[in-house]
C-alpha cells in the first residue's frame, strides 16, 4: 500500500471579532468598546440584555466617542488592554460635551 499525503482542506480560520460602541478615550491610544448581546436566561428561556466593556488598542487614536468600531483579540498590551481595533465601522452624532470629559 502506498501512503500518500492527506490535503488538508484550507478551511478560512473564523475571525473572533466583536462590534461595539466606544464609550470613552481614555489616555493615548486607548478606548472603552461597549460590547452588547443577549444571554438566554437557563431556566426560564427569557433572553437578557448584558454588556462588557473592554479596554482596546488604537495605535493611531482615530476613534471618537459614539463610534461603532470591530474590535479583535491579540497578544496582551498592558494589564487590561488585549484587544486591537480593527476597523471603524460607522462614525457616531456629534453630541454636547459631557462635563469634566476632554476630547
Amino acid at each position: 500500500m502506498s501512503e500518500e499525503p492527506r490535503e488538508q482542506a484550507a478551511r478560512p480560520k473564523r475571525r473572533r471579532v466583536k462590534v461595539g460602541t466606544v464609550h470613552s478615550l481614555s489616555g493615548d491610544r486607548t478606548i472603552h468598546v461597549v460590547v452588547n448581546n443577549l444571554v438566554k436566561h437557563p431556566m426560564y428561556g427569557k433572553y437578557i440584555a448584558r454588556r462588557t466593556k473592554l479596554a482596546v488598542h488604537d495605535p493611531q487614536s482615530a476613534a471618537k466617542r459614539d463610534d461603532v468600531v470591530e474590535i479583535a483579540p491579540c497578544r496582551r498590551v498592558s494589564k487590561t488592554k488585549s484587544w486591537r481595533l480593527v476597523r471603524i465601522v460607522r462614525r457616531g452624532e456629534p453630541t454636547a460635551p459631557v462635563p469634566g470629559q476632554e476630547e
